[in-house]
């Protein structure tokens, strides 16, 4: 597959326009929230951000389709640009500083380039296809992301966002039981839950039920750290409707135990 210099640099100044665009109204008296018609709270900034990705890109890509969580798919085409423009919208709303844009190219069904960018913790991470996972402020100041080495569930630690959705999946009582096999648990939440396994600091993250937005700018950066992503089912990459990623020794027998 061929290099993909141009778009990573490209969606990394799309993220930079993100992060002026949500940290100008981060934790405004005044910032003005909806409610979706799936009763999920949007920002003022979740429409904005994405309203000037989609601009920058009818200019830098015209020939590209578009998924954006709150507009839906613009355009027709191989290559398509799939963006979250704030993960994890609840947090942001109350002053919690985890939540990110998430920023992914996929051609056809393969994620090529991803970048995910919290700019209230101060940090990025990034990764395109064959070219490893990284982390750091700018492209020319980074660190490579590599996934832990640990081998046994009893070991390893686990990150969800919640409980809720396993239910709904019929997999309350396989995901408490992984929680109670595993090391330690901790509920880090939405995007950095992933960016902690492609970093090391986290074996295991798992969530019942996902979007493509959601998933395609975590999963690239997940495997290029040499981890695994995939659905509960095995289904590899970000196409399905739920998550699991892992250090990629600990897949087989995680998925087993969520079967």
């Amino acid at each position: 597959m061929p290099s993909h210099t141009d778009d990573l640099r490209l969606a990394h100044i799309l993220a930079d326009d993100a992060d002026s665009t949500t940290m100008d109204r981060y934790k405004a008296l005044d910032l003005h929230v909806a409610t979706k018609p799936d009763l999920t709270p949007v920002s003022e900034s979740d429409r904005k951000v994405e309203d000037v990705m989609r601009k920058t890109l009818s200019r830098a890509r015209p020939r590209d389709a578009f998924v954006g969580e709150e507009e839906g798919t613009t355009g027709w085409g191989v290559r398509r640009w799939v963006v979250d423009p704030i993960d994890g919208t609840k947090n942001y709303i109350r002053g919690v500083p985890v939540w990110a844009t998430l920023i992914s190219l996929m051609i056809e069904d393969q994620v090529v380039v991803g970048v995910v960018s919290a700019p209230a913790l101060g940090r990025r991470w990034w990764a395109s296809y064959g070219d490893g996972a990284w982390t750091g402020r700018a492209l020319m100041s980074a660190q490579p992301c590599r996934v832990s080495d640990v081998a046994t569930i009893e070991d390893a630690s686990l990150s969800y966002s919640s409980l809720k959705g396993w239910e709904k999946l019929g997999k309350k009582d396989q995901f408490a039981d992984l929680m109670e096999s595993t090391w330690r648990t901790r509920a880090y939440g939405d995007f950095w839950s992933y960016m902690l396994v492609a970093e090391g600091a986290v074996d295991i993250a798992a969530e019942p039920e996902l979007n493509l937005y959601d998933m395609a700018a975590l999963a690239i950066i997940v495997d290029e750290a040499g981890g695994k992503f995939t659905s509960v089912d095995g289904t590899p990459g970000p196409t399905g409707p739920n998550a699991v990623a892992t250090n990629g020794r600990l897949h087989d027998e995680v998925l087993r135990r969520l079967a």
